[in-house]
C-alpha cells in the first residue's frame, strides 16, 4: 500500500517521504523495518524513533523533524490503530450452527450467526444478528443478547444477563456467577445467600480473558457503555461502573463499588465494597481504595491518598533509616 494511500486513510500529513513508498505493514519502533510503519505516542521513545529502520512513523503535529518520513496525526495512537486495520482483518466466522452444538429449541437466534462446536446456548435465550459464539461458549436460561454478539472460546454468560450491542468477551470471561456472599449462622456456619439479581451489561462493553462479573441478592451489577474490562478482574456483586471507564489487569472491586463515567483503574488496585469512585478519577497501580475519590483526583497509595502527596511521601521512603537515626541522636542529646 503506498504511504501517500496511508496517509489519506489516516487522515494524516505526510511529511519528508515520498508518497510512492510502499508499506507492506506495521511493527514497534525497535523491531520496525524497512517497508513498514510504526508509530510514537510515548516522549520516552524519541531516541528509539531516531534509530528505527521504519520507513514512516506516526507522530504528533508538535514532533520534531527528522529524516525519515512523518506521518503526522493529533492522536498518534488512535492513528496506529486504524493503520492496523489496513493491514490485518480478523478472522471471519461464516453463519451456520455447528452439528456439536446444542441449542435449545426454544431460543431465539438472529441472522447470519455462527454457533461454533460444543456451544450451549439453553431455554428462552434471545441473541441478535450476526453474533459469534466459538467453541464451548455456554449461554444460560433466559437471557437477552444484542446484534453483533461476540464471545471467544469458554466465555459464559448465566441466567437472566442482559447484554446490550457489539458486546465482546474474551475467553473465560464469566458474566452473572454468584456474588461471594454468606452469613454466618448460630452455629458458626457460613449460609450462603441467594443471588438471584442478573448482570445487566450495556453497549461497547470488552470483557477480557478470565474476567469476572458477579450476580448480586438484591440490587443489579450494571456495567456502563464503552467500558472496558481487561484480564483477570473481579467485579463484585451490585457494582455499578459509568460509561467508557478502563479496568486494568487484576483490578478487584468488592461488592456495591460505584464507579463513575470516564474512571481508570490501573493495574492491581482493589476497592473495599460501598466506595463511590468520581467521574474522571484515576488511581495508580497497586492502590489500596478505602473511601470515596472525587470526580477528576488522581490517587495513589495503600490507603489511597492524593498523589502528589504520595509522591511526597514515598520519596522519604528510603531516608527513614537515615531520619531515624538523626532523632535519636538528638532525642540523646536532650
Amino acid at each position: 500500500m503506498k504511504l501517500a494511500q496511508i496517509a489519506a486513510a489516516l487522515k494524516a500529513r505526510l511529511e519528508n517521504g515520498s508518497p510512492d513508498v510502499e508499506i507492506t505493514g506495521v511493527a514497534g519502533i525497535k523491531d520496525a523495518g524497512p517497508g513498514q510503519l510504526t508509530f510514537l505516542a510515548n516522549p520516552k521513545y524519541v531516541g528509539a524513533a531516531r534509530a528505527t529502520k521504519a520507513s514512516a512513523i506516526i507522530v504528533t503535529e508538535e514532533f520534531a523533524a527528522m529524516p525519515t518520513a512523518l506521518l503526522r496525526s493529533k492522536n498518534p495512537y488512535l492513528a496506529f490503530a486504524h493503520a492496523l486495520e489496513l493491514f490485518y482483518r480478523a478472522p471471519r466466522y461464516e453463519p451456520g450452527v455447528h452439528p456439536t452444538a446444542v441449542v435449545h429449541p426454544s431460543a431465539r437466534i438472529g441472522a447470519g450467526t455462527h454457533i461454533g462446536p460444543y456451544v450451549v446456548v439453553e431455554q428462552n435465550v434471545e441473541i441478535g444478528r450476526d453474533a459469534v459464539l466459538l467453541a464451548h461458549v455456554v449461554i444460560y436460561r433466559d437471557v437477552k443478547i444484542g446484534d453483533n454478539f461476540f464471545a471467544h472460546s469458554h466465555a459464559v454468560v448465566r441466567e437472566g444477563c442482559r447484554l446490550g450491542t457489539r458486546v465482546l468477551l474474551q475467553n473465560g470471561a464469566v458474566i452473572g456467577a454468584d456474588g461471594f456472599g454468606f452469613a454466618k449462622d448460630d452455629s458458626g456456619h457460613w449460609y450462603k445467600i441467594m443471588q438471584p439479581e442478573p448482570v445487566v451489561i450495556e453497549d461497547d462493553v470488552e470483557v477480557q480473558a478470565n474476567s469476572c462479573v458477579d450476580r448480586a441478592s438484591v440490587e443489579k451489577t450494571r456495567i456502563g457503555r464503552g467500558t472496558k474490562i481487561d484480564n483477570l478482574v473481579q467485579v463484585g456483586h451490585g457494582s455499578r461502573i459509568g460509561e467508557h471507564s478502563l479496568l486494568a489487569s487484576q483490578v478487584g472491586l468488592a461488592g456495591s463499588t460505584d464507579v463513575g463515567n470516564n474512571v481508570i483503574l490501573t493495574g492491581q488496585v482493589g476497592v473495599v465494597g460501598h466506595c463511590k469512585i468520581g467521574d474522571g478519577a484515576i488511581v495508580t497501580p497497586q492502590s489500596g481504595v478505602a473511601g470515596d475519590i472525587e470526580a477528576g483526583a488522581i490517587v495513589s497509595g495503600t490507603p489511597a491518598v492524593d498523589h502528589k502527596l504520595w509522591l511526597k511521601y514515598s520519596a522519604l521512603l528510603c531516608r527513614l533509616p537515615e531520619i531515624a537515626r538523626a532523632v535519636r541522636a538528638k532525642a540523646s542529646k536532650d
